[in-house]
Order: structure tokens, then C-alpha cells, then sequence
């Protein structure tokens, strides 16, 4: 089977998390939602998303290719109904495309026009990421569902009796190389996974639902309210609460992070606070990049959106509600804007461009230190980024 995981209008709304990415290659509970596919529907996957991105993550056509949305988060449910779909057919939730099972040329139609030629179309019921907020507030449905694909049938590590634990044992799980001491792990609200070769130093507190994947560390005396997710290879201390962090990110000290989404190779200095609850308990509005406005989020709680490579000095305060883009380098005394564009460099006494080349350099150094290069593919990528988000820096 030929699958394509399609990118709709949801990638503007994801915006800045999706700048440098597919919106299957978001992390929800402990997986990518492309990594949860093939745990459902066996094959070969790929992805139709913006042009610019479309050479980082291919697209293949075959004769016969099924099409999904790729902002569907998968269940059994509605993975029954497309499995039942045939050539020429398609599934819809509401009006938003969901599935479709189309030979090559209409395939090759479709993707190019979004414009959907088919014999028959069906309803179904689904769970769609359509917004960045999504991100934090599906995290603990979707943890638990990871936990039970990736763990069936497989046997955890034992848990060091150095620990405590409150709930079913039965909702630790600990892969090959990870290593738990002296910390307290509460299970009763959901499960907690360790992935391989990470590690949860003495005297954290951590409730579930919470995942640590592979290569990443919790500090010392962390305290973590899940429903929280840490990608992979990256550091955290302090205090979180209900926030992802995509991966390859540091917040190694203490402070708060609620209600939160991190991109990638990011860094939150020491002492870096969010709020993620306004003083007068009203609903938060956030910034939204299609309408290039403020908008009800719909939330009471909703904290900080960070893309990709940005990073932060110590003492940094984030409002309610804040947006801050891809490659920012933020410091300064007091609340940084509740909107800040990509490639900016200052704080609340003033903002200015952060120039291409030296952000590059950067980046450079920083995957250096993981033993990850910035391919020309990347490079590309973030100068497009950089020229299309020009119009936000009106500094």
C-alpha cells in the first residue's frame, strides 16, 4: 500500500510549529502522527506538503495511493473505515477530508488542485489536529493511546526499587538503557514512559500521563504534570505542566513551562517562567497566522508556542498566550510581546532582525553538538522561511 499523508489547510494553523515541517511530523502523545501510521496501516509512507518542504520530506505516487489527511490522529475507529474504502471512494468528517483511495492520475489531480473526483464518499468520525493548542490539549489522549500500541505485548525493564511508585506498576514502562532512581512516579491519572537510554535523576515528581523519550534527561528535583510529552535527546528541570516538547530542546533549570508547545533545538534559560492563566481568568486569545491577528483560543490555560530554533536568556517572562516563531533569540528585563516574528533578536526594550547568516552559524554549532549537520536541504528551508516572514518584522 501506497500512503500519502496530505497536508490541509490545518499546516497554516499550525503555524509557527509547522514553518519547517509536515504537520505529520508534529509530536503528539510519545509519537510523530507519521510514526503512528504504519502501527495501523501497514506500507510505505510519504508526505504532500508545502514546496518548499516537499524535498526534506518526499512525496511518492504510485498507481493506487491512498491519500490521508495528515492531521488525523489515528484510532482503531476510523482506521476501520478507511481500511474498507475502494478505488475511486473517499471518507469525510463533516465537510473536511479525511481519506481517499484514488488511482495515480487522480491522485496526481488531487494533490495539485485539492480539487476531489470520486464515485462514492462516506462519513466517519474523527480527531483532527487543527490547532497549535491542539498540540498540548490532545496530549493525553494520545499518550495513552502510544502507550498501548508501542507496549503490547512487550515486557518493561524493571523499575529500581530506589523509586516509589502510586498507581498500577503496570503503567511504567521502561526501555532498554533508561535509567529511573529515587524519584516518585504517579500512574493514577495515566501511564509514564521512559524511553531508551533516557533518564530520571533523584527526587523528581512526575504524574502521568508523561512520556521521556529516547536520550532525553529530567533533571534533578523536577517536578512534571502530565499530560506531558519530552522528544527525544533533550534536557528539562524545574517545573512543567501539560506542555510537548517536539524534541532536541533544553529547559534544564528551573522554572515554569505550562500549557506549552516547544519546537525543536530550542533553549529556555534558566528562570525562564510562562504564564499560562491571565490575572483576570479570561479566555486567552493567541496569535493566528492566517488571519494575522489575535484570536480566541477558546482556552482558559494556554501558555507558550515556541518554533523551531529559538531560544531564550535567563529571567525570561512570557505572557499569556505568546507566539513566538522560528529563530528567535529573546533576553531583557519584563514581558516579551505576545506576538514575536520569526528571526527576531532583542526583548521588550526593542526588537530587530536577526540576519540570516548568523542564525545559520548558530544553528550549525547547535546540531554540531548532537552530531547532526545543517544540510543544504535545511538551509534552503530556513532561507525561504526568513524572506517569507519578512513582513512580520516591521521593527
Amino acid at each position: 500500500m501506497n500512503i500519502i499523508l496530505y497536508d490541509t489547510n490545518a499546516w497554516e494553523e499550525l503555524l509557527p510549529i509547522t514553518f519547517t515541517r509536515p504537520v505529520s511530523d508534529i509530536r503528539i502523545g510519545i509519537l510523530k502522527i507519521s510514526e503512528k501510521w504504519p502501527y495501523y496501516i501497514s506500507g510505505t509512507y510519504s508526505h504532500s506538503t508545502k514546496h518548499y518542504l516537499q524535498e526534506k520530506f518526499p512525496l511518492i505516487v504510485e498507481e493506487e495511493n491512498l491519500i490521508i489527511n495528515s492531521s488525523l490522529l489515528p484510532d482503531n475507529s476510523v482506521v476501520q473505515d478507511i481500511k474498507l474504502l475502494k478505488i475511486n471512494e473517499a471518507i469525510y468528517y463533516k465537510d473536511i477530508f479525511i481519506a481517499a483511495y484514488l488511482p495515480k492520475n487522480e491522485t496526481i489531480n488531487f494533490l495539485q488542485t485539492n480539487e476531489l473526483k470520486v464515485e462514492n464518499t462516506y462519513q466517519t468520525n474523527a480527531l483532527l489536529l487543527k490547532h497549535f493548542c491542539d498540540i498540548f490539549s490532545l496530549n493525553g489522549e494520545e499518550l495513552v493511546k502510544d502507550f498501548q500500541i508501542i507496549t503490547k505485548n512487550r515486557k518493561s525493564q524493571p523499575l529500581s526499587e530506589t523509586n516509589t511508585y502510586l498507581g498500577p506498576l503496570d503503567l511504567i514502562f521502561i526501555e532498554k538503557g533508561a535509567i529511573v532512581e529515587s524519584s516518585v512516579l504517579n500512574t493514577k491519572n495515566g501511564p509514564i514512559y521512559v524511553g531508551e537510554d533516557a533518564e530520571i535523576m533523584e527526587n523528581c515528581s512526575i504524574r502521568g500521563p508523561f512520556a521521556l523519550c529516547k536520550h532525553s534527561i529530567v533533571k534533578m528535583g523536577a517536578k512534571i504534570y502530565g499530560p506531558t510529552t519530552i522528544g527525544p535527546e533533550s534536557k528539562v528541570g524545574g517545573e512543567i505542566n501539560n506542555s510537548v516538547i517536539l524534541g532536541y530542546s533544553n529547559k534544564a533549570h528551573d522554572g515554569f513551562l505550562g500549557n506549552s508547545v516547544i519546537g525543536e533545538w530550542c533553549n529556555l534559560g534558566a528562570d525562564t517562567n510562562n504564564s499560562n492563566l491571565k490575572n483576570n481568568y479570561s479566555i486567552v486569545k493567541m496569535w493566528n497566522y492566517p488571519k494575522q491577528k489575535f484570536i480566541s483560543t477558546g482556552l482558559q490555560f494556554a501558555g507558550l508556542i515556541m518554533g523551531d530554533h529559538s531560544k531564550c536568556g535567563i529571567n525570561t517572562m512570557f505572557n499569556t498566550g505568546t507566539v513566538v516563531g522560528v529563530f528567535c533569540n529573546l533576553y531583557g528585563d519584563g514581558y516579551h510581546r505576545n506576538f514575536i516574528p520569526s528571526f527576531s533578536w532583542g526583548g521588550p526594550q526593542g526588537y530587530t532582525n536577526y540576519q540570516l547568516e548568523k542564525a545559520l552559524e548558530t544553528a550549525t554549532l547547535v546540531l554540531q553538538r548532537r552530531n547532526k549537520t545543517l544540510s543544504e536541504v535545511d538551509i534552503k528551508i530556513l532561507k525561504h522561511i526568513f524572506l517569507e516572514t519578512e513582513k512580520f518584522r516591521q521593527f
